[in-house]
């Protein structure tokens, strides 16, 4: 497994395939990731832990322990953990490419837009 730290925590790469990728996303409590879409992917993120508010189109969505919800290709969004603890979510990701380079931020709380 891959292990990526961030400033809002960390990922890990827990499968890879043709067109499709599989990673575990730890968000620590009040933190988020960048405002962001990408132009050859999209997500589907399925909560696995805590509570997480997801912003997608300007629109905010509370999703607890076994929601999921889907972000199509070119959409805005973000992810943060709510509450007092991280936030666990399982990120599916499918595209031509799935590269970390895929990435346009509009918004970012430590300075990466």
């Amino acid at each position: 497994m891959t292990k990526e730290t961030r400033p809002w925590g960390y990922y890990e790469i827990l499968y890879t395939e043709n067109g499709m990728q599989i990673k575990r996303l730890v968000v620590h409590s009040g933190k988020r990731l960048s405002l962001q879409s990408h132009e050859k992917r999209s997500e589907h993120w399925y909560i696995k832990e805590g509570q997480a508010l997801a912003e997608i189109e300007g629109n905010t969505y509370t999703l607890d322990v076994g929601h999921s919800i889907t972000i199509l290709k070119g959409e805005k969004h973000r992810v943060s953990a709510a509450g007092n603890d991280d936030l666990e979510l399982i990120e599916i990701q499918e595209g031509t490419y799935l590269g970390e380079d895929d990435i346009v931020r509009y918004d970012d709380d430590f300075g990466r837009a």
